[in-house]
């Protein structure tokens, strides 16, 4: 690839580095090679403009290889100022051609303009991580959503932010909710946020989880995925909730459940993910006891005050790389890892790429229903078919070796009867 590609990214140097990581994420992720296999063949996004604004990692570069395959115009940009690996973009640049804008460790001003470079080639297609880009087409940069066909997301917080949108009648194009098909929830964010949660933990403190009181704030599929991998490396857990059906499961599941305020007396290590704001308060730090850490693994930094917790303290210090100890007035001590974002990026390297191998399976195929369906589409937010979801799932057991039983005929009769009973 030439130098040519507009870009902004921190070294070109990096970019044999990059490569090799990107070709080690490949190993597991199956799926995404077949799809790849397809869209070569088909050219099923042949001259289509699509901004991403994903995590940029290796896993996410199999992605945009997968784009570029099938034909599109890429752009990428960050969707986390600590989730960038740089080594991966100036890769991307230089032996994928994707334009990149993203720096590690970005401030909020090139954070934004990044996002706008991103936007200028008035994108048909955009794909989001916490739906940055689409909040930028419904405001400052709202005269460039007339060239959008529709858009993908990926998480539960950009879901949350579309639905509220689509609630208001103000959504000016179809999105697609990746997030919600079953094979994303199911296993990016039960696995992948369980796992990498704990990785991110582990890398910014070394702390040893067993005899720990865990506090999980949320019990969606990211916080049972964190209860069951913090449980299994022997701490106590303790879960906080505001819905009562899954402060129910929590229970159920053999988990404390109790409110923050309570658990926050308790509590060894706080992971919040929720998706909502002021999860960790002031309230809560004024109870928290001595040397406990807190992290949070939802998508933007709002979960944990931290204003307020600074204004309650009386000293701020970077410790190590990725944790902040917070000095109280009377003497307590919090360690907050990766300044409040995401923890899972911002101190490890994200979810595993057998993890992201599905959930990205399902960002290609939903690019490719929102090119076949074109003017046909609603502006609401529709869940990824059945039938793709279904096609992720055969193509991860094929890879996997695995095959299982199909109806007969007779059972399929069954299936579709009403008459026939006891």
């Amino acid at each position: 690839m030439t130098s040519s590609i507009k870009s902004d990214i921190k070294s070109p140097r990096l970019a044999q580095t990059g490569k090799a990581r990107i070709e080690w994420a490949a190993r597991e992720m199956p799926v995404l090679k077949l799809i790849k296999a397809r869209f070569e063949k088909e050219r099923l996004l042949a001259g289509v403009r699509l901004a991403a604004c994903l995590h940029v990692t290796a896993e996410t570069a199999n992605l945009m290889e997968v784009l570029k395959a099938g034909g599109a115009e890429v752009v990428l940009c960050a969707s986390n100022p600590l989730s960038t690996q740089d080594d991966v973009a100036a890769a991307l640049v230089r032996y994928t051609g994707v334009s990149v804008y993203a720096i590690r460790g970005e401030d909020r001003k090139t954070y934004y303009r990044h996002l706008s470079q991103a936007l200028s080639i008035k994108p048909q297609i955009t794909m989001d991580d916490g739906a940055d880009l689409v909040s930028l087409l419904h405001g400052a940069k709202q005269h460039l959503s007339k060239y959008i066909w529709g858009s993908s997301e990926e998480t539960t917080t950009g879901v949350i932010r579309l639905r509220a949108l689509e609630a208001k009648k103000l959504l000016k194009f179809p999105v697609v909710a990746v997030n919600d098909s079953q094979t994303k929830h199911f296993f990016d964010n039960r696995y992948g946020t369980g796992q990498s949660t704990i990785d991110g933990i582990l890398r910014a403190t070394n702390t040893l989880i067993a005899g720990k009181t865990f506090v999980v704030a949320g019990y969606g599929w990211c916080g049972k995925g964190l209860a069951m991998r913090a449980k299994g490396l022997g701490a106590s857990i303790i879960v906080t909730e505001v819905d009562p059906v899954k402060a129910l499961e929590a229970k159920m599941d053999g988990f404390e459940v109790m409110p923050m305020l309570d658990a926050a007396k308790r509590a060894d290590i706080v992971v919040t993910v929720t998706g909502d704001i002021n999860v960790l308060d002031g309230q809560h730090f004024k109870a928290m006891k001595d040397g406990c850490i807190v992290a949070n693994s939802g998508h933007f930094n709002v979960e944990i005050n931290l204003p307020a917790l600074k204004k309650l303290s009386k000293a701020v210090q970077t410790v190590k790389p990725g944790v902040e100890v917070y000095e109280m007035r009377d003497g307590r001590k919090f360690y907050v890892l990766a300044e409040g974002r995401l923890v899972n990026l911002a101190a490890a390297e994200g979810h595993p790429a057998t993890v992201m191998d599905m959930s990205f399976a399902n960002q290609a195929l939903a690019a490719v229903f929102l090119v076949r369906n074109h003017g046909k589409l609603e502006k609401k937010v529709y869940t990824i078919e059945k039938e793709l979801d279904e096609e992720v799932a055969s193509l991860k057991l094929k890879s996997l070796g695995i095959k299982i039983d199909v109806l007969t005929p007779r059972q399929k009769k069954y299936l579709s009867s009403w008459d026939e009973g006891t």
